[in-house]
């Protein structure tokens, strides 16, 4: 008989933990960039761009900031084939601050790449908010804000779910 390999995923965080942590986001953002009119939150496609919609939602409910929700195209997989596209007019970003958003900081590459496109723009300044930082680094990128810090091995798996009913951070 042969046995059949299935991947086991662990939660981390239950949707309600994952909606808390991204609440307390919003409030780090907040208490950081309250003097600004206004920001701009650019959500990496697929979670990313989830996350950052829930932050728009959050900082409403708690801010008087005007927040402006975009999506940040790229090939996650092969970011160096295909240019990085979003949905808003470069020059709609002059003078703004940028919160570039992500599920998972891994290496930092797909963060690298999608803040390509904010070189030939005068922003007043770019931060970086994620659900989850592995912090297994292999370019120089930060995160200014962290849902949930987590140490893992480079063989292990980290799943963020921010729609649907099985919504919450699972590990692989």
């Amino acid at each position: 008989m042969s046995q059949t390999h299935q991947t086991v995923q662990k939660s981390i965080l239950s949707t309600e933990q994952t909606h808390q942590k991204i609440k307390r986001i919003a409030f780090e953002i907040y208490e950081r960039n309250f003097e600004e009119g206004g920001i701009i939150l650019a959500g990496i496609v697929g979670e990313g761009y989830e996350m950052a919609r829930l932050l728009k939602t959050f900082l409403e409910e708690i801010s008087q900031l005007q927040v402006q929700l975009m999506q940040v195209n790229l090939n996650k997989e092969q970011p160096h084939l295909s240019p990085v596209q979003f949905d808003l007019e470069k020059e709609s970003l002059n003078g703004k601050v940028i919160i570039v958003v992500d599920d998972v900081l891994n290496t930092g590459r797909t963060l690298a790449y999608s803040l390509s496109p904010f070189l030939g723009v005068t922003v007043k300044r770019v931060q970086v908010a994620v659900m989850v930082n592995r912090a297994h680094h292999s370019f120089p990128i930060s995160a200014d804000y962290v849902g949930y810090a987590l140490s893992t091995t480079l063989n292990e798996h980290i799943r963020v779910q921010l729609t649907g009913d099985e919504a919450g951070v699972y590990l692989s």
